[in-house]
């Protein structure tokens, strides 16, 4: 199934796949609303779909279909490729992500992955990911701090050591619970040593 507001873009993709012997385009949608109506009268094993259109979004879309049709798979086939939208998209359970000038090939390639359970990037999409998990990882000397907390040392001493201001200790270590998703000392040790970061 093809998910796209745009008209001559849904035009463009039924012929991208008018002779491919193995894929069918059983149904099109103009919104996210169209597509759960569509999903279910069609019962498609793929859908190809955009981000952003009116009425429901793309992402508002997938978590629906995944919750009612955990079967579909969805291949996000999109012009943006932000770290948001990336991050977005994933989170609600998508098989792939594509950007549209992605070749003929390419998207025949994606569809017969994503509809035998395998999942599918853009190259620039698994960089923005690899990118934003690098960014989630604490820094060297966030590290450096967060070993002396772990050895017990307050702020004062973590400063001493390390020939840095209070300020800059708490600073690091507002960095470090954010990155990890806590919220105080003892859990940001425990889950740097459940990851190997410690």
């Amino acid at each position: 199934m093809i998910v796209d507001d745009h008209p001559v873009v849904r035009d463009g993709l039924r012929g991208m796949f008018d002779h491919v012997d193995d894929i069918e385009v059983v149904a099109e949608a103009s919104d996210g609303f169209e597509a759960l109506a569509m999903a279910r009268q069609a019962r498609p094993h793929v859908v190809l779909m955009d981000l952003r259109m009116p009425g429901l979004d793309g992402v508002g879309a997938i978590e629906r279909l995944r919750a009612d049709h955990p079967e579909i798979k969805v291949i996000v086939l999109t012009t943006y490729d932000t770290d948001a939208d990336v991050t977005r998209a994933m989170a609600a359970g998508v098989a792939g992500y594509l950007l549209k000038d992605a070749p003929r090939e390419e998207l025949h390639r994606a569809v017969r992955t994503a509809a035998a359970g395998g999942a599918v990037l853009a190259p620039s999409i698994a960089s923005a990911l690899i990118r934003g998990r690098a960014a989630q990882e604490p820094s060297p000397r966030e590290l450096e701090v967060l070993r002396l907390v772990a050895r017990g040392a307050a702020n004062k001493e973590i400063a001493r050591t390390l020939l840095i201001s209070e300020t800059t200790v708490k600073t690091h270590l507002k960095h470090v619970f954010a990155k990890l998703g806590v919220e105080s000392r003892a859990a940001a040790v425990v889950v740097a040593l459940e990851r190997g970061l410690l």
